[in-house]
């Protein structure tokens, strides 16, 4: 293990081996995606990253130097169609794995990752492109979300790029094929600790959901989750099985789990069913 992690952290114990005093030191140009994930990718490239399967039986493993070339590759996609750092890009990706992609890719650029969940609907969406400005929105072709989006796009003059993931549609750009088009060098961009990062819309339990902005520190403050809460394993898989629409996600199976250098592990999948998924975690090879 790299302790990468111990760079961004100062901890202290007392005598019986009690964490007693926490500091998180964050540089000014810490960028997750190049300082962390990028790393990973140098020193340990064939190390286990990520464990995706899903419903229909089918499994893949990703390991951190794969992360990064599908990470630059989609870095250079959205470069092409015009995204460049401050942009807003909303993502609506269930669990499925150009999810983690997307989002390395927009933390690489400087471009605002907005997650979605697929429950939006026309309404929904009408808002969040207008309040945020959006710029383009990635998107699972499965189910109805594709339809609801291009309903509100007609209401929503700033989205300008839309694309699907999974099976192609008409009219809209195809992310398996516009992203093995593209190259995988990447120069960094210069990103600062306070720069926008990610934005979630609240859930709204009081009028409409309000936007809520964290910068590029954010990461490092799942250290603490990842290593004092789920006690994740380094060379084991972490499961959290929160859709990436939520808030959850970003801090269940991506931030701290790959700064602890923990894989993670994602069932996709529609419905919860607790008996199919322990059943599917059971068959699972090594």
């Amino acid at each position: 293990m790299l302790q990468l992690h111990k760079k961004y952290v100062d901890e202290k114990f007392d005598e019986h081996g009690i964490l007693c005093e926490y500091t998180i030191n964050c540089p000014d140009n810490f960028s997750f995606a190049y300082d962390v994930m990028d790393v990973l990718a140098e020193k340990e490239p064939d190390k286990r990253a990520m464990r995706w399967t899903n419903d229909k039986g089918e499994l893949r493993d990703f390991t951190f130097g794969e992360l990064k070339k599908f990470s630059d590759q989609t870095a250079n996609l959205l470069c092409s169609l015009g995204f460049a750092k401050g942009d807003k890009l909303m993502v609506i990706l269930k669990r499925h794995y150009e999810f983690w992609m997307v989002a390395l890719a927009c933390h690489k650029l400087g471009v605002v990752l907005i997650p979605g969940t697929n429950l939006l609907t026309k309404k929904d969406l009408v808002y969040r492109f207008n309040a945020a400005a959006i710029k383009g929105i990635i998107c699972t072709a499965e189910g109805d979300i594709t339809t609801f989006v291009e309903e509100a796009l007609h209401q929503s003059p700033t989205v300008g790029m839309k694309m699907t993931v999974k099976s192609p549609r008409d009219g809209w750009l195809f992310f398996p094929d516009e992203v093995e088009k593209q190259s995988e060098s990447l120069e960094r961009v210069s990103i600062h600790r306070t720069d926008p990062l990610l934005l979630y819309f609240t859930s709204g339990t009081t009028g409409m959901p309000k936007m809520v902005m964290h910068d590029n520190s954010y990461p490092l403050g799942h250290i603490m989750t990842a290593k004092y809460w789920h006690n994740v394993d380094p060379e084991g898989l972490h499961l959290t099985i929160s859709e990436t629409g939520w808030a959850k996600s970003v801090w269940g199976k991506l931030y701290g789990q790959w700064l602890m250098e923990a894989a993670i592990f994602v069932y996709d999948h529609d419905k919860f069913n607790p008996a199919e998924m322990l059943g599917v975690i059971a068959k699972l090879p090594k």
